[in-house]
């Protein structure tokens, strides 16, 4: 039996995931990630480490960890790939400015790294509560989203505070990841 059966076989018993939520600054990583978790929203400062919620979504336990975005801790991503099965990429969809930029080479430099190959890829198109914000169409546009053929990807529009799709996100993401990682009793 060779090590890749012995890891699947552990972790279909434990039928649990890890997930990434990462994103530039401000772009309401912590709201969503509160939400998803049936916490308060109304009081959130900047994350400037990050935050570990386990949840259990349907027959899964998750492993979110949220990291913070600011530009000095970015190169500080790299440190918490190991493992990961999803990456959940908020984006504000407000900030049309750093999407052609920042945005867009952020997440491109992730999906090269060799330990989120085969990560599925939730971008969530947050803020959509808000006038002005971009659809996600034009967000997935700017961020060269049909570029990506080495993960499985979906964009959805929502809103962390009101809630919209994201739990039509986690949804998405979990299944995916469990229609790779978990055999079939």
């Amino acid at each position: 039996m060779g090590l890749l059966t012995i890891l699947r076989k552990n972790r279909q018993k434990e039928r649990e995931m890890r997930l990434l939520m990462l994103g530039l600054d401000n772009a309401g990583k912590t709201t969503v990630l509160k939400r998803i978790n049936g916490e308060p929203i109304d009081t959130i400062s900047p994350t400037l480490g990050f935050n570990i919620k386990t949840l259990t979504y349907g027959n899964y336990k998750l492993n979110i960890w949220d990291i913070g975005g600011q530009k000095s801790l970015r190169s500080y991503w790299r440190n918490y790939f190991e493992a990961t099965d999803g990456l959940v990429w908020v984006v504000d969809a407000v900030d049309a400015a750093r999407l052609d930029t920042d945005c867009r080479r952020e997440l491109h430099g992730l999906l090269k790294e060799e330990r989120l190959v085969g990560a599925s890829l939730l971008v969530l198109a947050n803020k959509q509560d808000i006038q002005g914000a971009l659809t996600s169409e034009e967000i997935a546009d700017r961020l060269g989203l049909a570029e990506v053929k080495t993960h499985h990807w979906r964009i959805l529009p929502c809103s962390a505070v009101t809630g919209t799709n994201l739990l039509d996100g986690m949804d998405w993401i979990v299944n995916d990841i469990a229609s790779r990682i978990y055999l079939y009793d």
